[in-house]
């Protein structure tokens, strides 16, 4: 029978290319082997049958299918709405996805039979086309003859029967199967009622072992490289803890953890990924060089080990290649291999599109995250799809990764970043100390020339690509593929920065990058994969150091919150102990809210949200500035559970609400979110500033919550949103002259009380029109206070700093020396002002270049006295006086200095705005401007005075001496 198979297989493709040759239509093939439904299908084992496309009725085994892919792959066709054409490449489509023991077959025999079938038929083979096909059959089929008996092994611990999990068969290790057996039996444990974990688990997820002596499982494969996966799923153990578990893992003498505790290790990632798992998979990847896998658990004394599931899946050699690009090295190639070292997935990540399901994976059964809470800033790129005609690039290709990757990619186009080596950025937490590969993959989804869309790709801040062209490197459109980088994470360092921007050397038309997807795998060092120390520490003492309870874990994980409240009495503490001295010592701060170095990213991306001026007597400490703790079911109530259609806001922080509280209070939310260390260290500043800080133009805090583990901090809301969503952007009515005034003269008085309101001075580092709000009267409100800075000690000019901010609003001076001072928030004021007159964003890529920057931009034609050629032509008419308008840009002109020296201090800046006001309003008095009937109905200007800064309010201002100078010719 086998010589059968053998000889069918070998006219099966010789008839196909033949038939091709001919011409004939690719169905026609369908007739060549009608003959193979005769074969005895116990002879191929689980080989399942496959229709051939278009011939109804007509149905060959997949082994052949799989001859017809590669043929299809080799001559360059596509088989349009088939997986076959998707995954172009030999393909395995029985329930385990690899070749059963019965599917070896003879590569010898399968040459010599094909090529005696040719010789049969007289044909002669010209040149080597089809000696390159029959090469890459053969090759195919030795590959994957090498694992043909090797199967996934998937086991449900603690079960003692077979289940059927997500589409697979799962055996209980109560009752080893032939492949496996376990050295110890530990203790089988079973929930007696509803666990959480990830739904489609559901039912694997009511069993585990435990392990409270060295036990392992040790399976018998063949020899190659295994994914191995292990199931975490806490529940109720009688008589165990499951928070005290701790206990080391080992395959083959690979350490995989180190005192893992599965509970801690949950908790960690939900406050580092703001999310609320309730189950953890872990993933490794190594090399088998023998027929044995060894999986040992080796828990701690006095503690014990459990595992809620393990998998076992072989995988293609060519999943892997055996060589690298080093990050840095300009194009060097590093060789690697499973064999030398083992891997643990640390990421896997779907770029611009949704999840995609274990299920949808089909294989590998591997899960691939959004990666949209990755991503420093979502507003930097945005998402294009295209679900038709993509394919592989390369027949290695298909085992990587599902085309559902490569059918969806982020782009950076039309956004509004300007800084051309940190456009588009992905933050992850790693461990330190270890290697990484990173794999990335693309695909060209809108370009159908090269040199169309040409970029950099930066890794932790060094280049790993440059002049990338997705096209020319996949050989055309709509052609998925990967490129894998690897690099060295330091001792000091636990996060791994991914940055793409366009390359603006190069002449390419499309001003952007893209990415499809990214994995990123921690590499061994030394047998070892298991955490650092460090991390072991935090993760245990950030939830073992509590008294034990005898309940389902997630009541226990929600206690961590307790946290939160110390961080809160610590500031309180520590505003007191400020008084006694300039700076406090770093030692005081909470390691619960760790400081980030940005790599030259950008900074704080808040949206609109905010305040009004408190009800409630608001003191100078944090304990009576906070005054209120709110519950998290008012919150939720508040929000609706947190819905996002009361989003009003967003950034590193996390979200912002719109809410109203049962006492009929409407109020901003802003819930922190912990993934983003960015964000938590911004949180924490808020708080740090806001405890100290009183002044009707700053947001004021009226509240906190700090249950279940979240942190959310509670303001009444600024009815008419940010400054910038009145001057372009929206359909909201534009601003009239006088009432952007008014909001500029706010936000002067606001950041001159920063200045100068405080012992040394606060620097508020992050002066945009989105930071600028407008309560229900248009009075306007500094807000967003998570990039501050303390200003320099009386003995200092500077406070040196990593650069942090808003691009198109840096200080130059800043970004060039590192060195922040009080005169970088006049720079950014001074770019407000021009946003102000202008009404167009800062930063415009979409301009011809010499109009990208508005700051550059509006000094050109400012210095040739025809700003109004660029101003915002809403304004045009009766609605300013040429003199106001004239001091006005004067102004912002003297703001954008280059040097700090040269510019004036806030408190001169709202001296001469208040003069450009006081301008304006003679002229209307004198009758020159005659204010349309239908203005006036629309935009409701405001016309309350604006009173001179008084004592208690400003304490540490005087009226500026006058400064003649300071605007020079421009003054009207």
């Amino acid at each position: 029978m086998s010589n059968m198979i053998l000889s069918q297989t070998a006219e099966y493709v010789w008839l196909l290319h033949r038939r091709r040759s001919r011409g004939n239509k690719k169905h026609e093939v369908g007739s060549c082997c009608t003959n193979l439904n005769n074969v005895d299908r116990a002879t191929l084992g689980s080989l399942q049958a496959h229709p051939v496309v278009g011939k109804a009725g007509i149905r060959t085994p997949v082994a052949l299918c799989d001859i017809d892919s590669i043929l299809n792959y080799w001559e360059g066709r596509t088989r349009a709405g088939t997986d076959t054409a998707k995954a172009g490449c030999l393909r395995r489509d029985n329930a385990d996805g690899q070749f059963s023991r019965s599917e070896h077959f003879s590569i010898n025999a399968i040459c010599l039979l094909i090529s005696s079938r040719f010789l049969r038929q007289g044909a002669v083979i010209r040149g080597m086309r089809f000696c390159g096909l029959l090469l890459v059959l053969l090759g195919s089929l030795c590959a994957a003859s090498a694992q043909a008996a090797a199967k996934p092994i998937l086991i449900d611990c603690g079960c003692n029967s077979t289940i059927t999990v997500n589409g697979r068969q799962w055996i209980g290790d109560s009752n080893p199967g032939e492949n496996f057996t376990l050295s110890s039996s530990g203790i089988a444990a079973s929930a007696v009622a509803a666990v959480g974990g990830e739904p489609v688990y559901g039912a694997l997820y009511r069993t585990a072992r435990i392990f409270n002596t060295s036990s392992s499982y040790n399976f018998t494969v063949l020899p190659g490289n295994y994914c191995i996966r292990f199931h975490f799923c806490p529940f109720s153990f009688d008589g165990f803890n499951v928070n005290e578990s701790s206990f080391d893992v080992t395959a083959n003498d690979l350490k995989l953890v180190s005192k893992f505790n599965a509970p801690g290790e949950i908790y960690w990632k939900n406050t580092r990924s703001n999310s609320n798992i309730t189950s953890l998979v872990k993933e490794y990847l190594l090399g088998v060089s023998l027929n044995e896998l060894k999986i040992e658990f080796v828990p701690e004394s006095g503690s014990f080990a459990f595992v809620s599931a393990v998998e076992v899946i072989p995988i293609l050699d060519r999943l892997f290649g055996e060589t690298a690009n080093r990050v840095g090295s300009n194009g060097l190639k590093v060789p690697w291999s499973l064999s030398d070292r083992g891997m643990e997935t640390m990421y896997r990540l779907n770029v611009g599109g949704p999840e995609i399901g274990s299920g949808e994976d089909h294989g590998l059964w591997r899960k691939w995250d959004s990666d949209e809470r990755f991503m420093f800033s979502v507003n930097a790129a945005y998402s294009i799809s295209n679900t038709s005609n993509v394919s592989y690039a390369s027949i290695n290709d298909s085992s990587v990764a599902p085309i559902l990757v490569y059918e969806t990619a982020r782009t950076m186009t039309d956004s509004q970043v300007v800084e051309k080596r940190f456009n588009v950025s992905w933050k992850f937490d790693v461990d330190p100390n270890f290697d990484y590969l990173i794999r990335l993959h693309f695909c060209e989804l809108v370009y159908d020339k090269p040199n169309q869309r040409m970029f950099r790709v930066y890794i932790n801040n060094k280049t790993a690509a440059e002049n990338y062209d997705v096209f020319e490197q996949a050989g055309g459109k709509n052609k998925g593929y990967h490129e894998d980088y690897v690099d060295a994470i330091s001792q000091k360092v636990d996060t791994l920065w991914l940055q793409l921007g366009p390359d603006s050397l190069t002449s390419a038309s499309g001003t952007d990058a893209l990415l499809s997807g990214v994995e990123i795998f921690k590499l061994s060092r030394s047998a070892n994969l298991a955490h650092p120390p460090e991390r072991i520490n935090t993760v245990q003492g950030g939830l073992l150091d509590r008294k034990p309870k005898n309940k389902i874990l997630w009541t226990a994980v929600g206690a961590g919150a307790g946290m939160t409240i110390a961080v809160l009495l610590l500031f309180a503490a520590f505003v007191r102990y400020r008084t006694h001295r300039k700076k406090p010592p770093p030692a005081k701060r909470s390691h619960v809210w760790r400081p980030l170095s940005l790599h030259g990213a950008t900074g704080s991306s808040t949206n609109a949200w905010a305040s009004r001026s408190p009800s409630n007597k608001i003191g100078s400490t944090a304990s009576n500035r906070i005054e209120r703790r709110f519950a998290i079911a008012e919150i939720r109530a508040a929000t609706r559970n947190f819905d996002d259609a009361l989003v009003i806001g967003t950034g590193g922080f996390g979200k912002v609400y719109k809410g109203e509280m049962d006492e009929g209070m409407t109020v901003a939310i802003k819930r922190a979110n912990p993934q983003s260390e960015q964000g938590l260290k911004e949180f924490e500043t808020e708080i740090e500033m806001l405890s100290k800080l009183r002044h009707r133009h700053l947001v004021s805090m009226i509240g906190y919550c700090d249950e279940q583990n979240e942190m959310i901090l509670v303001y009444e809301y600024m009815a008419n949103g940010t400054l910038r969503s009145h001057l372009f952007g929206s359909d909201l009515p534009p601003l009239t002259w006088k009432q952007r005034l008014h909001a500029c003269i706010g936000a002067a008085r606001g950041l001159h009380y920063l200045h100068t309101g405080a012992e040394g001075g606060i620097i508020h580092r992050d002066v945009k029109t989105t930071n600028i709000l407008l309560d229900e009267n248009f009075v306007a409100k500094m807000a967003d206070f998570g990039l501050s800075k303390d200003g320099p000690a009386f003995d200092h000019t500077h406070v040196s700093t990593a650069v942090k901010g808003s691009f198109g609003y840096l200080d130059p001076e800043y970004f060039r020396r590192q060195q922040l001072t009080q005169k970088s928030d006049v720079y950014s004021f001074g770019v407000v002002l021009f946003e102000v007159l202008c009404a167009r964003p800062v930063i415009n890529p979409s301009l011809p270049r010499e109009q990208i920057n508005l700051a550059e931009w509006a000094l050109h034609w400012q210095r040739r006295k025809s700003l109004e050629r660029i101003m915002d032509p809403r304004l045009e008419g009766n609605y300013y006086s040429s003199e106001s308008l004239n001091k006005f840009a004067g102004i912002a002109e003297k703001c954008l200095a280059d040097e700090g020296k040269n510019r004036p201090t806030m408190g001169e800046v709202l001296w001469h705005l208040e003069n450009v006001l006081q301008l304006h309003e003679a002229h209307v008095q004198k009758g020159d401007l005659n204010s349309s009937p239908t203005s006036q109905a629309i935009y409701a200007d405001v016309s309350f005075s604006l009173p001179r800064i008084v004592e208690g309010e400003e304490e540490a201002c005087t009226e500026p001496e006058s400064i003649d100078g300071v605007v020079g010719e421009s003054q009207g």
